[in-house]
C-alpha cells in the first residue's frame, strides 16, 4: 500500500502499475518488485516476472487463494521460479492459515509444480504488526523468518559484470526534468553515468546510440543517484531518447549492425 502512488491505485486500494524498491537485510540488498495481483494488469506482470529470481505469493490468512493467485502462480511456475509462501493477515480473528495452506499445495499441484516448486517454504506473517513465524501455532516476534526464507530459497542474479553491458528495458517512468526514464534489470556488465549505449529491439528496424544521463537504484521508498551499477542491480536510467518497454540496453562494442 505504501508503494501504491498512483492516485486511480489509492482511491480502488489495488496496485495497478509495478514498483520497486529494496531493502538492506544483513550483508544481503534484496530487490522487491510489487507487481498487480489482478488479471486484469497481467501484461505489467510478465514483464515484471522477467527481472527477478524468485517470488513472494502472498495469500490472505482468511480468504484465501483467489482467481488472481492462481494467475499470478501460473505465470511464476511457468518461468521456473522458486517461491516463498506467504499466508498474510494471521492476527485476524477469522484467519484459517492451515487451510489457507492446504489450498496453496492444491493449487501448485493443479498448476502441474514441480517436485522443488511444490517443497516452497512457508512463512506465517501479519503485515499490520510487522511479524512473521514458519509455524501457524507461534506467532512471530519480527520479519526475520520472512527474510531468512527469501536468502536461503531464492538464488542471487547471476550475470558477468566484465562482460558487455547489458539491460533489459521492462518498465517506464516519466519526469517533468530528465524526460522517459527506463526501469530494468542489469543482465550483464556494469553502466556508468553518461555512457555511450545503444537502443535495440526485437521487432523494430535499426538501432537508436543514445547516453545514459543518470543511474538511479532503490532504496526503500527513495530513488538514490549512483555513477555505476552492475549486474543484478534494478535500477532506473534517464536520459534515453526514444526508450520503449522492450528494447535491450547495451554496449555499442556488443552490437552488429
Amino acid at each position: 500500500r505504501v508503494m501504491d502512488s498512483n492516485d486511480l491505485e489509492r482511491e480502488r486500494g489495488i496496485t495497478i502499475l509495478a514498483k520497486n524498491t529494496s531493502v538492506k537485510y544483513g550483508n544481503y540488498k534484496i530487490n522487491i518488485v510489487d507487481t498487480p495481483g489482478h488479471a486484469d494488469f497481467g501484461g505489467e506482470v510478465e514483464r515484471i516476472l522477467k527481472m527477478v529470481n524468485g517470488v513472494v505469493l502472498v495469500v490472505d490468512a482468511f480468504e484465501g487463494t483467489m482467481p488472481q493467485t492462481r494467475f499470478v502462480l501460473k505465470k511464476a511456475l511457468e518461468l521456473n521460479h522458486p517461491v516463498v509462501v506467504v499466508v498474510n493477515k494471521t492476527d485476524r480473528p477469522d484467519a484459517r492459515p492451515k487451510e489457507v495452506v492446504d489450498e496453496v499445495l492444491e493449487l501448485f499441484m493443479e498448476l502441474g509444480a514441480s517436485d522443488e516448486q511444490l517443497d516452497s517454504p512457508v512463512v506465517f506473517c501479519s503485515a499490520r504488526n510487522g511479524t512473521a513465524s514458519s509455524s501457524a501455532d507461534v506467532p512471530g516476534t519480527d520479519l526475520i523468518p520472512l527474510f531468512e526464507a527469501i536468502v536461503r530459497h531464492i538464488p542471487a542474479p547471476g550475470g558477468d559484470e566484465n562482460a558487455p553491458a547489458q539491460m533489459l528495458i521492462s518498465a517506464l517512468d516519466y519526469s517533468d526534468y530528465v524526460g522517459a526514464i527506463g526501469i530494468g534489470r542489469i543482465e550483464r556488465g556494469t553502466l556508468f553515468q553518461n555512457q555511450q549505449v545503444v537502443l535495440a529491439n526485437f521487432h523494430s528496424e535499426g538501432q537508436i546510440r543514445t547516453k545514459i544521463t543518470n543511474i538511479y537504484q532503490f532504496e526503500g521508498l527513495s530513488r538514490v543517484a549512483v555513477e555505476s551499477a552492475s549486474a543484478g542491480d534494478i535500477v532506473c536510467v534517464s536520459g534515453l531518447e526514444g526508450v520503449k518497454i522492450g528494447d535491450t540496453l547495451c554496449s555499442p562494442d556488443d552490437v552488429t549492425p
